[in-house]
């Protein structure tokens, strides 16, 4: 190379030389020396015209990669001209021949990072390049062509490739109750060729997260991030299975929900109601042509919680103390509710192993033989008591001025000044809270208006007045609050009721206890004068704040109104298992695929609610709606086979759930082997 270079200059001198020789004298180059020139000239243009060529190629190809896939590392953003400014965290992208940035997160402000920490500047550098160095998002595919097209595909309509992932939020709840080897054993006993195990998995979080019919479930099954592999059919079998494992189901859902949480069973909630179902003909009754017994059809008219005209199917309810079903029923919708009471808690008490039992329910669950059945060994009832059904001597009693006292300090209060203390005057705001209530000893059953079954001789049912006796005191309470807000209502019931009368537009008379006719009568023997009937408004007043409580047990007054004011979790139960969880109404037809409907929705009620008492344990509360939102909003996007992208925010319910179960998955980008990894994990 050297020896070319010297020759190089050797005849650029020369030439140099001609040249200012030419230009000064005129003179022509030599022959020889034009050729010699030339020659050199083209022995260099031939020798680095290729190399040349190469670093053109490479330059040009290189500009072209790093103008689609820029290798960016976080980098640290604040405006420095501000005294307290934010912290962010920025992203070059490049557009074209164009580089901007974005800012893709917030650190926090200068002044709130000041709280916990002597230097935010310095903090906030360290988090940018921990982020850097602990597997943030370094390379990513920031340029799109936005004319590509979309990958040629034979399907009939469009799919969505959004895949959730808030099952995994279950997964170890259902893994803990020991499903999965419940499942796994009934599959050895029976022939068929499909999972147990993941068709139950599949419908009771699709219960949870994607409430429809069986049908409608099946068919969004690819939106999982986890695809099922059983077809629509294996799921109207495995109905069958669980209606046929229906006691042996329900016991070890028990026995597992011990080892998720420690189970509070001291007093047990009982409660009943009923789903409709969008039929119009009421189910045969029929005889069991093994047993010969006389099945009764599951849909039939009753009366309807909700007030609709259909069939409807009865269910009974028990819950713990922290709001977690016990055990369930399912019964004919004309069976009258009290009737279910009973054997439910039987089967209980075998589950509970003859543990320490207290019966609470409201006052349409209280009958007789209940209250009667709860009363012998270990077993006690906390249940309302209807004030208006109380014998005269009862009656007075609980109106009777005196022996009252205040719940909060049990020191000594009149009803009387508890209805005329001004409560506009803040002094009074403490007294307005609180509650007045005394006991009242009432051992026979006739004064406080039960009914019990007397068989006739025909073999028929009567309902008659109980004439036996059974150790209970009753619990009076009063509160101003409650008085107010009943007669608001009743108030407006009687406007209702007043402009009837006054448009007369009255139909029929009915007494129901929330109808309101009830204060309407007619005026004399006239078929079609009304007026308002204001002894019956009287009459109801007298009641207005005051609420009774029955029980055979000993315990302060406090314990027992502290039981009794817990009943509404199971309402909520019920609320959550027909509105958040689709219980209702019914597409079934089958009676055994109506059951196996019941026992999937109990299942998802049960796993809800366990997670729910693990995150108010762990100090954190939220609403149902606020939990099931959130996780019914963990979708991810695949962007490839190696990561794909959270389509949800952070919030404080994902925070508190990954507190709880370590999940990990607030990240900006999440690696699909680390997904799989997780569900994998989770179901050892």
């Amino acid at each position: 190379m050297s020896q070319y270079k010297e020759s190089f200059y050797r005849y650029m001198a020369e030439f140099q030389a001609g040249l200012k020789h030419f230009l000064t004298k005129k003179y022509k180059f030599k022959i020889a020396e034009t050729l010699i020139l030339s020659g050199f000239l083209l022995f260099f243009f031939v020798k680095y015209f290729f190399i040349f060529v190469a670093c053109v190629v490479c330059f040009t190809f290189l500009c072209y990669y790093y103008s689609r896939n820029e290798v960016q590392y976080m980098k640290l953003y604040y405006d420095k001209r501000l005294k307290d400014p934010t912290y962010y965290i920025q992203i070059g992208i490049r557009n074209g021949k164009k580089v901007t940035s974005k800012n893709i997160g917030k650190i926090g402000k200068h002044s709130d990072l000041l709280k916990e920490h002597e230097d935010p500047l310095a903090y906030a550098k360290d988090y940018i390049r921990r982020l850097n160095d602990e597997g943030a998002p370094k390379k990513i595919e920031l340029l799109v062509n936005l004319t590509e097209k979309l990958d040629s595909s034979d399907d009939l309509i469009s799919q969505s490739t959004v895949l959730n992932i808030g099952y995994l939020v279950f997964q170890k709840i259902y893994h803990d109750l020991g499903l999965p080897s419940y499942f796994r054993t009934l599959n050895r006993q029976s022939k068929a060729s499909y999972d147990f195990n993941e068709v139950n998995r599949f419908l009771t979080f699709a219960r949870i997260l994607d409430p429809s019919s069986k049908l409608k479930m099946f068919q969004n099954k690819d939106h999982y991030f986890e695809k099922p592999s059983f077809d629509y059919q294996h799921i109207e079998r495995f109905l069958d299975v669980l209606h046929d494992n229906y006691d042996d189901y329900l016991e070890k859902l028990y026995e597992g929900s011990n080892n998720v949480i420690e189970r509070n069973t001291s007093v047990c909630y009982f409660d009943c109601t009923n789903y409709y179902n969008e039929i119009e003909q009421e189910d045969d009754d029929y005889i069991d042509e093994v047993t010969g017994e006389l099945i009764k059809g599951l849909r039939k008219y009753g009366v309807s919680k909700e007030h609709r005209p259909n069939p409807i199917i009865q269910m009974g309810l028990f819950m713990d103390m922290d709001g977690i079903p016990l055990t369930m029923s399912i019964s004919s919708g004309n069976d009258h509710e009290t009737k279910c009471a009973v054997p439910l808690e039987t089967k209980l008490i075998d589950q509970l192993k003859d543990k320490r039992l207290i019966y609470c329910a409201d006052a349409g669950l209280a009958s007789y033989s209940i209250r009667e059945f709860n009363s012998f060994r270990d077993r006690a009832f906390i249940v309302t008591q209807s004030i208006k059904k109380l014998s005269t001597p009862l009656k007075e009693a609980v109106f009777n001025d005196c022996d009252y006292q205040l719940l909060s300090d049990d020191s000594k209060i009149s009803i009387e000044k508890l209805k005329t203390f001004d409560r506009k005057d803040k002094s009074n705001l403490s007294l307005y809270n609180d509650k007045a209530y005394k006991v009242i000893e009432a051992n026979t059953l006739l004064d406080v208006g039960l009914l019990e079954d007397k068989v006739l001789k025909n073999g028929k049912i009567r309902r008659v007045k109980s004439k036996a006796t059974l150790k209970q005191h009753i619990i009076v309470t009063f509160s101003r609050k409650m008085m107010e807000y009943q007669r608001y209502i009743r108030n407006g019931q009687i406007e209702r009721a007043r402009h009837l009368v006054s448009t007369n537009t009255v139909t029929t008379l009915r007494k129901g206890p929330n109808d309101v006719t009830r204060f309407i009568k007619k005026v004399g023997n006239s078929k079609d004068t009304f007026k308002i009937d204001e002894e019956v408004i009287l009459e109801e007043e007298k009641y207005d704040g005051y609420y009774a409580i029955a029980t055979n047990l000993d315990d302060p007054a406090k314990d027992i109104i502290n039981i009794s004011s817990k009943r509404y979790k199971i309402e909520d139960c019920f609320r959550i298992m027909k509105t958040n969880l689709g219980g209702r109404p019914l597409y079934h037809y089958k009676r055994e695929h109506i059951i196996g409907h019941f026992l999937i929705c109990y299942t998802a009620l049960l796993i809800y609610r366990l997670l729910e008492v693990k995150l108010n344990r762990n100090g954190t509360h939220f609403t149902t709606c606020q939990i099931i939102e959130t996780i019914r909003n963990l979708n991810v996007d695949p962007i490839n086979e190696i990561i794909c992208k959270p389509l949800y925010t952070d919030s404080k319910v994902l925070k508190a759930i990954e507190d709880v179960y370590q999940l990990d998955i607030s990240n900006k980008y999440l690696s699909i082997n680390e997904l799989n990894k997780k569900f994998k994990k989770i179901s050892k």
